[in-house]
């Protein structure tokens, strides 16, 4: 696997870059990070990534399969191999950008996805609660974004030791050639946790946590303490 930190360059000629996706979409930043894989187009994603902004620059942090190959007269882009050793017992610092989903059966016995924000104001009548009664809101995000990671975490072989939730952002994305635009919502967390089961949540890192991956989420960012 590798670590990469993608920026693009200062200089570069807006035109050129309009060249590199379908302007047109705002599928964009999914279709960035495929153009830093040109050998094979029609394989399988096989990277997770994550935007954000620094200083008023864009950056890009992307885990891989392959290593990226950018064109450095539009990128600036420095990558690492990336092998995490861990151990049980081990304590980390992790970040991560997630879009964090509950699956609930209809009336008809039909599973589906549902953002959890949504979830949890459903199960307590948000709507129909006079605003006295309804919870401060970044409270409740808060409490379900952190029941909702620990309960994967633990699957995967950690424990969830403390964690700030915010950053709730519904999105929606349009993507060529489709009918409807691509809905999700995504979360950031930041905080500690233990490693109990160092191969399952190995696995964890390479693979990403929830689904959205192709809009910047489930990449999870860890560092020992």
């Amino acid at each position: 696997m590798f670590i990469s930190q993608i920026r693009l360059r200062p200089d570069t000629d807006p035109m050129r870059l309009a060249r590199q996706f379908d302007n047109s979409s705002t599928y964009r930043e999914h279709q960035l990070i495929w153009q830093l894989f040109p050998r094979d187009p029609n394989a399988e994603r096989d990277f997770l990534f994550r935007a954000e902004k620094r200083n008023g620059t864009q950056r890009y942090l992307l885990l891989s399969q392959r290593q990226p190959e950018a064109d450095p007269a539009i990128w600036q882009v420095e990558t690492k191999t990336y092998r995490p050793r861990l151990h049980s017992g081990q304590r980390l610092a992790f970040q991560l950008r997630a879009n964090p989903v509950v699956t609930r059966k209809n009336a008809q016995g039909r599973s589906s996805r549902h953002d959890i924000i949504m979830d949890a104001k459903k199960q307590i009548s948000w709507s129909t609660l006079p605003a006295a009664e309804r919870p401060h809101l970044p409270t409740l995000i808060q409490q379900a974004g952190e029941r909702w990671l620990a309960e994967r975490l633990a699957r995967h072989g950690a424990n969830l030791e403390a964690v700030r939730v915010d950053g709730y952002q519904p999105q929606s994305s349009h993507k060529k050639g489709a009918k409807k635009p691509i809905t999700h919502s995504s979360l950031d967390f930041e905080g500690t946790l233990q490693v109990e089961d160092p191969e399952p949540f190995t696995q964890l890192l390479y693979t990403g946590l929830g689904p959205a991956k192709a809009f910047g989420c489930g990449l999870l960012l860890v560092r020992r303490l």
